[in-house]
């Protein structure tokens, strides 16, 4: 698998993906978690709160490799939920996660090279100068974590965790 597959599929399943979505995705493939979790009561509320108000969705798949390598996945929770699966174990995996994962800068600024090279090429319908400017504003920041765009979160209502992939129970 490699970032460009991974781009390619997203823009597929969510066409209406935006700069700032794809710089989310390559920052959760890249860095994993967006921080530690501090606040395990937070954290649960949170996740307790997301599940109940989720609503409909796409179907998406339950686990969604977005690192190349596969050891970073998105849990969609609406199938994660649907296939009877304990949202507690999810939750473990993701503090688990969030705690103990780390990615590094330098990846995350090659997959955001390599995304703004892809839409540049047409390979991959983005607006290239969109992303490269999000790209050096966020690299300026030191990479924080953003939200999704307004056009992903009214289309697509999304609902997951990221996880590293050795987490998840079998």
């Amino acid at each position: 698998m490699t970032f460009e597959s991974i781009l390619r599929d997203h823009l597929r399943r969510y066409p209406l993906m935006q700069a700032e979505d794809v710089y989310k995705l390559l920052h959760q493939a890249c860095l994993g978690s967006e921080h530690a979790v501090r606040d395990l009561d937070g954290v649960r509320r949170w996740l307790a709160r997301e599940l109940a108000e989720m609503g409909a969705g796409p179907d998406d798949p339950l686990i969604d490799p977005i690192a190349p390598d596969g050891r970073i996945v998105r849990v969609h929770l609406r199938p994660y939920v649907a296939a009877g699966h304990d949202p507690a174990q999810l939750l473990d995996a993701f503090v688990r996660t969030a705690n103990g994962y780390r990615g590094s800068h330098d990846d995350l600024q090659r997959a955001l090279d390599e995304a703004i090279a892809l839409a540049e090429a047409g390979v991959v319908t983005l607006d290239a100068r969109r992303l490269r400017e999000l790209s050096r504003s966020l690299a300026a920041q030191g990479f924080p974590a953003i939200h999704h765009s307004d056009a992903y979160e009214r289309a697509y209502r999304p609902a997951y965790r990221v996880v590293a992939r050795a987490y998840l129970p079998a």
